[in-house]
């Protein structure tokens, strides 16, 4: 087994990345940021799950924004 202390997203689902985005910034963030019509159009997180297992270009931006918003909530606690 390769240990990925590189890889920031070592360890976490992608479960776990969509739930913490709805739960911090809600919805109609997730809908402004990655354009997609699971985040618009009666969301949730499953339906959600099912179009980022599918398609590798959304979850690419997805794990992105999960990146950044982890970035950017670590340099407020700094602050």
């Amino acid at each position: 087994m390769t240990v990925q202390k590189n890889n920031p997203l070592h360890g976490i689902t992608l479960e776990q990345i969509v739930t913490y985005l709805v739960e911090t910034k809600g919805w109609g963030y997730l809908g402004e940021q990655v354009k997609i019509n699971c985040f618009t159009k009666d969301p949730s997180i499953n339906s959600s799950l099912k179009f980022l297992r599918k398609t590798p270009w959304a979850r690419e931006k997805v794990e992105s924004l999960y990146l950044y918003v982890i970035r950017k909530e670590n340099q407020n606690k700094k602050l």
